[in-house]
């Protein structure tokens, strides 16, 4: 199985060509990818741009020029990033037949300039508003493990899809945990960053004080690669050892037993933390996104409400008539919530806590467990997630080392700006066979068949 870095690295090389690689992506999400058929991972291939990026690439590696590190990678976007010529429709029908983007988003720009190639854009759900990918328009997306259960959401197609084997690596979007949640049951790795770290423009905003881009990848090498070239640059690694702690509190309840297990073991002796006020938190997080979406969506509600997916709309209704005064109050709690979080892990490098709070649901049963009570996946599964993200915190989700079992993940949770301590912890767990992609049986490897790998990076 080849990785991101390799395939980039290998193409560079000359060893296997760009359009090689890219045809035989599109055929695979053509086969098995596409909405309402398969694991309905893609709303919409782009073959034409993709073999055109490609074409680009071969000629400059064969003129002796270098195309960057990501040279020749495939990789598809969560159906409101900005592509150009497109509309961009945020995963619903409403925005169908909007305009065309002008432009690329500032992300795929970066992308593009590192070498990588945009093949398709990838399912969510609508508007970004739930944890599950269950689309109206373009139907629920499938977990590559279990084809009855949920992949998660809101970037359930760009999890899916890596998951599966159909791309190297992703672009997702996390508001409340909308790349942990994901990651988590389909067994991969997963960014959130800092907030406000990563570039925005160009991307269809849910609720702007909370919402982050980042990527999904097979491994911690791939995703520190895709993070730095998002990024603009590169980041000195963070040396151990790693000051450890696990949270406690409300982290320590609504998990699987397996994860329990796992954190104990990773954390060892190290201290517990309760953070302070986790429940207020949520409830806050909810207000202000509820809050952000319905004035967003409020002219588009009030022009024809029923054009929206039933169990959106009904969540921006309720958003839109939410009193300014309740969303300032609700935004007054936060910076005081951010200081006092702040303050508390000073003293820490890594936090470790659930991502997910179960594996996957089933699709015709989308419930699980929430303080003895089951309650819809598609609103509680960022049990664990969504104060992370209340607090503006970079996390990686990684996926517990599980072979032939469904996936369960751990989120690492760091201080503002602190991701190079994640990935450094990150890739100490994963040499040691704790955390790892667990491919699903009916896993694809590429099937590229290079000369020796180089290990150029350049």
């Amino acid at each position: 199985m080849m990785h991101t870095v390799q395939i980039g690295g290998e193409i560079r090389a000359g060893h296997v060509g760009a359009a090689s690689v890219v045809e035989t992506i599109i055929a695979r999400l053509a086969a098995d990818g596409l909405a309402q058929g398969g694991l309905n991972a893609v709303t919409q291939l782009l073959p034409d741009r993709a073999r055109a990026e490609a074409a680009l690439i071969d000629a400059a590696t064969a003129a002796g020029h270098n195309p960057g590190v990501l040279a020749g990678v495939p990789y598809g976007v969560k159906d409101l990033f900005d592509v150009a010529g497109l509309p961009t429709t945020a995963g619903s029908a409403i925005y169908a037949d909007a305009g065309p983007a002008a432009a690329d988003a500032v992300a795929l720009q970066r992308l593009r300039k590192a070498g990588a190639v945009l093949v398709a854009t990838l399912n969510m759900d609508e508007f970004a508003y739930g944890f599950a990918t269950i689309n109206a328009t373009y139907g629920t997306t499938r977990n590559p493990h279990d084809r009855a259960r949920l992949a998660g959401g809101s970037s359930g197609g760009s999890a899916a899809a890596v998951a599966a084997g159909m791309l190297p690596f992703s672009l997702g979007s996390d508001t409340n945990g909308s790349i942990r949640v994901p990651a988590s049951l389909c067994g991969v790795y997963g960014l959130k960053p800092t907030h406000g770290s990563l570039p925005m423009a160009g991307v269809f905003p849910f609720a702007e004080s909370f919402d982050d881009v980042g990527p999904f990848a097979r491994s911690v090498a791939d995703l520190r690669c895709v993070w730095d070239v998002l990024r603009g640059a590169a980041v000195a690694d963070a040396a151990p050892p790693y000051r450890l702690a696990r949270l406690g509190g409300r982290f320590a309840e609504n998990l699987d037993p397996d994860q329990s297990a796992a954190i104990a073991a990773i954390a060892g002796d190290a201290p517990v933390i309760d953070l302070p006020d986790i429940a207020r938190a949520r409830s806050a997080a909810f207000l202000i996104t509820a809050y952000e979406g319905g004035t967003l969506h409020r002219a588009a509600l009030a022009r024809d409400a029923m054009a929206f997916d039933s169990a959106t709309r009904d969540r921006l209704i309720a958003g839109a008539l939410v009193p300014r005064k309740l969303y300032d109050a609700a935004q007054a709690f936060r910076a005081d919530f951010c200081a006092r979080i702040d303050a508390c892990i000073a003293d820490f490098d890594v936090l470790i806590a659930p991502s997910a709070p179960c594996v996957a649901p089933l699709i015709d049963d989308p419930t699980i467990r929430i303080d003895g009570e089951m309650r819809p996946a598609r609103s509680d599964l960022g049990i664990h997630t969504q104060s992370i993200s209340f607090a503006g915190l970079p996390a990686l989700a990684v996926p517990l080392l599980r072979p032939g079992r469904l996936p369960l993940g751990l989120q690492l949770i760091g201080r503002r700006g602190g991701e190079a301590a994640l990935f450094g912890f990150a890739a100490m767990l994963e040499a040691q066979g704790v955390i790892g992609f667990s491919a699903p049986e009916s896993f694809e490897p590429e099937p590229f068949e290079p000369g020796p790998f180089t290990g150029d990076s350049a």
